[in-house]
């Protein structure tokens, strides 16, 4: 087991890969920018490293001063978490280069999975199902006769990066040449087109690989809930799969991890087509994901202790018939935004902070009362996770516990979180990747 790891990360991931270190008895080396100055994350740490101006660009995506921070501590190991460096494989090589542990999947890995059209080819050669689509596009007229070919609507999908960003749903000839038109496709920009599945659900499944050639999956997460293509409310199970198609997704993902080699935590995401009951797979993420804490409430494994070990090199000491589902888990994530204003970004001071409690109610946070939440990054600000017995009993605990929630000097999406669980649609399970946009605000 290492002696110290640095977590190359702030708010509540940082704070989470904190906890889980202390429960190791491993030392933590926490960075922090000029904004970051008095963050929780900073207090917790066992050390904490300045790296420089509020600015991501020169703090928490500056390679150099990160390792050299690392160097410094005599840490032993780096813990991305998830964002910025996480799923950067030249950090990764260079982590690696410096004598240290990168706490993920290897370099090789993240550029295999990173890049959308080297990934979607491993899956094709694993006879994975995906949906109809192109190789990356060379030209307007190439774009415009594959997506005649496939039939509007289709979406336009950036060959690198993940977790949504960038992409672009298409419903007709002028609307792809205007899109193509902004991201500038002949300068080089990689893009492909889909067939766009209108009616559809995010299915994610939660896997873990030692490197040792065992891998396993732990279940699956419904991830539909979504605002401009990012998630603001997950759940496990899904409500839309029966015994059969868990037992499916699950063994595609599995499929997908060893058809790149994987290892270490990860997630295989895949689109469910209500209409036909399909998979599709999209994209694998080569680390933490933000919602894993449902994962966790259902299965009873630390995912993060678990990617620790496994970096350290201890095999997985879990079978598959091992996994036992428990119960129903939702997550809110409490971000600083005003849903009324098309989601707008609201930071600021946080003068009253008081989280719920109770049976069955977790929060992984990053602040405290009189902690500032700055304009530079992500707005998340906390995750509200709980567990019932069934889904039902899991809306009404997330209910209370969000009623409970106090936070003022920013605006939150508590309140729109609580209309979410109100909504008789959601309440029966009748949801797709466009609920928020038909339900909620268009």
């Amino acid at each position: 087991m290492f002696r110290r790891v640095l977590i190359a990360n702030r708010g509540e991931i940082a704070v989470r890969i904190i906890r889980a270190c202390q429960e190791l008895n491993v030392e933590t080396v926490a960075v922090y920018s000029d904004a970051d100055v008095d963050a929780l994350h900073v207090r917790l740490a066992d050390y904490a490293y300045h790296i420089g101006p509020a600015d991501a660009c020169a703090s928490y995506l500056n390679t150099d001063v990160i390792i050299n921070a690392a160097l410094a501590a005599h840490a032993d190991a780096i813990h991305p978490g998830y964002g910025f460096l996480s799923e950067n494989a030249d950090f990764a090589d260079l982590v690696v280069a410096a004598g240290l542990t990168f706490i993920g999947p290897n370099a090789d890995i993240i550029r295999k999975v990173g890049n959308k059209d080297a990934a979607r080819e491993a899956m094709r050669q694993a006879n994975l199902p995906m949906a109809q689509g192109s190789d990356p596009v060379r030209s307007m007229e190439e774009a415009c006769l594959i997506a005649d070919n496939l039939t509007f609507p289709v979406i336009l999908k950036p060959v690198a990066g993940g977790g949504g960003k960038g992409m672009i749903v298409i419903e007709s000839q002028a609307e792809l040449m205007n899109a193509l038109n902004r991201i500038n496709l002949d300068g080089g920009a990689g893009y492909y087109i889909e067939k766009y599945i209108a009616d559809a659900r995010h299915i994610e499944v939660q896997i873990m690989a030692d490197h040792y050639g065992h891998i396993i999956h732990l279940g699956e997460r419904e991830c539909s809930l979504q605002r401009r293509n990012q998630k603001v409310l997950e759940e496990a199970p899904s409500s839309a799969l029966t015994p059969a198609m868990r037992q499916r997704v699950g063994d595609f993902a599995i499929l997908a991890a060893k058809s790149v080699n994987y290892t270490n935590i990860g997630t295989v995401e895949f689109l469910l087509d209500k209409k036909t009951g399909e998979f599709y797979f999209m994209e694998i993420n080569p680390r933490i994901q933000v919602e894993h804490g449902i994962t966790e409430m259902i299965t009873g494994i630390d995912l993060v202790r678990k990617q620790i070990r496994i970096a350290a090199g201890e095999p997985l000491n879990i079978k598959q018939e091992d996994i036992r589902f428990t119960g129903h888990a939702i997550e809110c994530r409490i971000n600083a935004e005003d849903a009324d204003m098309n989601f707008l970004p609201c930071p600021g001071e946080i003068t009253f902070y008081h989280q719920p409690g109770g049976p069955y109610v977790r929060v992984d946070s990053g602040v405290c009362a009189g902690s500032t939440v700055p304009p530079y990054y992500d707005s998340l600000v906390a995750k509200v996770i709980v567990h019932g017995r069934t889904r039902g009993d899991a809306i009404r605990i997330m209910k209370r516990a969000l009623r409970e929630f106090r936070i003022s000097g920013i605006k939150t999406l508590t309140d729109f979180h609580l209309q979410v669980l109100d909504n008789p649609q959601f309440c029966a399970g009748n949801i797709n990747t466009q609920f928020i946009h038909n339900q909620l605000i268009g």
